[in-house]
């Protein structure tokens, strides 16, 4: 069976130490977390847990049911990447010492409908909000520059449309 990137979402009771079990369910199967984000929702006593990961359908499965029985958590879904809106926001610091690179940056940010949050004397930095397949392509374009940092939140997602 082949991986492939799935969209976990998981609402949890909002209280100390629930980060911690799901993330340790995940260690002690040996299951790789691409990425995670947790907040508050709409309910201020429920956390949105938003878990990326590539894994095979089968053990995903395995998974989602150790997921559905852990304490404190009181729903678990497998999104559909197709019925879903999800995105991440990436902050990367290049070197950009001249104004011709400078420009090129902006520009590029401009492309990706990035914007720019600082500017110094040999550095810029861009803010990017979009799925991981555009961050990592802007990563990829500006890389030459010299990133000196990066920061991705990872991915925070809902269904599309009256799916809850």
């Amino acid at each position: 069976m082949e991986n492939e990137l799935y969209i976990v979402s998981a609402i949890v009771e909002n209280k100390p130490g629930v980060l911690f079990r799901i993330t340790n369910l995940f260690r002690a199967r040996n299951f790789n977390i691409e990425s995670i984000t947790v907040g508050t929702t709409e309910q201020k006593d429920l956390s949105r847990m938003t878990i990326t990961t590539n894994s095979n359908e089968k053990v995903l499965d395995q998974l989602v049911k150790q997921l559905r029985k852990t304490i404190d958590v009181v729903e678990v879904k497998v999104l559909d990447i197709d019925k879903t809106v999800y995105r991440e926001l990436a902050l990367i610091k290049m070197k950009a010492v001249d104004p011709t690179t400078r420009s090129e940056i902006m520009n590029y940010a401009n492309i990706f409908r990035g914007n720019i949050l600082d500017i110094g004397k040999e550095t810029i930095t861009v803010e990017i909000t979009g799925t991981p397949d555009k961050i990592d392509a802007f990563k990829n374009l500006v890389e030459q520059y010299g990133i000196t940092q990066l920061a991705r939140t990872g991915v925070s997602a809902l269904p599309r449309g009256v799916e809850l």
